[in-house]
């Protein structure tokens, strides 16, 4: 296979969603929840970093375990699981790790003085009497806390908000001192939940969870996901606790809203809850984000795409792509595996809209992989039935002239080779029942350029394909 750089950019049976990338010391690292394959829930795993040098996104490294459930004091039993974490450098250049645990409403902190060495735990967040943020009457659940430090201060923003109830208010913004731990400025509502949204410039994209805080030049930008699920969206403001005005969407992790190679209400990848933040890398920005794998919530894959801001500070909305941390093409030649799909659906495409997952089953491909959690196994794609498509963008193509596929399964049918969704079929390659990988190939003629390339299978039974080959 290539070692050039492509989505998911970890390993294809790793498992970090939520990511909070940051730059420390010429590494980008990676914190996320950490889900497990063929997991029954979310975030089942112990928290694990990933890191890669700022000049090659390609070349990730595993940092280890960082942090266990039973390293809090309200877990020792391993009965909650670590939701999404974030992290930020405080005034005495400790790494502190901010996260909630999934049956508590309060938020923890963990502190390291490497940024990905074992972590500790350090305390609860709290007010100045000391009782727990979340715990006093009146308070807001805690949930996804996302923090930036300023000088002494640090702005931690949480919040869980599902449409239609009216109980929770919005996201929440906190002023910690520089203990890390107490609130000297208590919770402000920073944007709205659904039923408080009317008039604010938030509807229809209202705030359900993940707020993530970035700074850029003198402007905060919110990254966070809004009631739609699918999407990232972002606000911004000029000042840290209040003035948010709702910007747009960043990434559809089903590419929804996008209309310029497909229909702007036409899904290409299976809708669920998204969360993520933008980071600069070098002279780029980046959004990471995550996609759903496996025919289920539960395993969800770390994506990143490059983001370009206008004039304006406005960032516009990108498509999902396989090449991501490539930052351009891939190479139109040689092997890619299969599970770098950045579209993946079939003839029943409107299923996809839905954000409980009632459509991941067995009618549907998925990516997947053999084994269990932990073993290092390839991911694949699995359950292709007539008519499935997987899509695969971008390759700079030039003067090819056969392809191979590498297909098991019971199947009895072929598989068409396109540059487009719904585009005119430039070769068919016939595959037949088979219980181990077996090669197929066939002569094509891609046009010369930068290429999408889509293979939808045709007949009977379902295929499972691993890899393709351009020549």
């Amino acid at each position: 296979m290539t070692k050039q750089g492509f989505n998911p950019y970890l390993p294809s049976w790793e498992y970090i969603p939520d990511a909070e990338p940051y730059v420390f010391n010429d590494r980008v690292y990676v914190y996320g929840s950490h889900d497990r394959f063929n997991g029954h829930a979310f975030c089942l795993n112990d928290y694990v970093c990933w890191s890669a040098p700022v000049d090659n996104l390609a070349d990730w490294t595993y940092e280890g375990v960082i942090y266990q459930k039973s390293d809090d004091p309200l877990n020792v039993k391993e009965n909650m699981c670590l939701y999404a974490p974030d992290i930020t450098v405080g005034p005495d250049g400790k790494y502190y790790l901010y996260y909630v645990l999934d049956k508590v409403p309060v938020v923890s902190v963990a502190v390291c003085d490497t940024p990905a060495g074992k972590f500790q735990f350090y305390g609860y967040v709290h007010y100045q009497d000391g009782t727990r943020l979340g715990e006093r009457e009146g308070d807001q659940p805690q949930f996804d806390p996302g923090v930036l430090t300023e000088g002494d201060r640090t702005y931690l923003y949480t919040g869980f908000c599902a449409k239609g109830d009216k109980s929770r208010k919005g996201a929440m913004a906190t002023v910690l001192g520089s203990d890390m731990l107490t609130i000297i400025e208590e919770p402000v509502f920073v944007m709205p939940s659904e039923p408080y949204s009317a008039g604010s410039g938030f509807e229809g994209h209202e705030f359900f969870e993940a707020p993530s805080i970035r700074k850029k030049g003198d402007t905060y930008y919110l990254i966070y996901s809004s009631i739609v699920m699918h999407e990232l969206c972002y606000a911004t403001s000029k000042y840290p606790t209040h003035g948010f005005t709702y910007q747009g969407v960043i990434v559809s992790n089903n590419d929804m809203h996008i209309d310029h190679y497909k229909p702007a209400d036409m899904p290409m990848f299976y809708g669920g809850n998204n969360h993520g933040s933008i980071v600069q890398i070098g002279d780029d920005w980046y959004i990471f984000y995550h996609r759903q794998t496996n025919g289920t919530h539960y395993s969800r894959q770390g994506c990143l795409e490059k983001i370009t801001f206008n004039e304006d500070g406005t960032i516009d909305q990108v498509e999902m792509t396989s090449c991501g941390p490539n930052g351009k093409p891939l190479a139109g030649r040689g092997a890619y595996p299969a599970y770098i799909a950045c579209n993946l659906f079939c003839n029943e495409t409107e299923m996809y809209t839905g954000t409980y997952g009632a459509w991941m089953d067995g009618r549907f491909p998925k990516i997947t992989q053999d084994g269990k959690d932990g073993d290092e196994e390839a991911g694949y794609i699995a359950n292709m039935r007539d008519g499935a498509t997987a899509g695969f963008k971008y390759f700079d193509c030039h003067d090819i002239q056969r392809i191979g596929i590498k297909v098991r399964g019971y199947c009895n049918g072929h598989f068409e080779v396109k540059t487009a969704w719904d585009g005119e079929v430039l070769a068919t390659i016939p595959v037949a029942f088979t219980n181990v990988w077996t090669d197929y190939s066939a002569s094509i003629s891609i046009p010369n350029g930068v290429q999408a390339l889509y293979f939808t299978y045709k007949g009977g039974g379902n295929a499972s394909l691993a890899s393709f080959t351009l020549e």
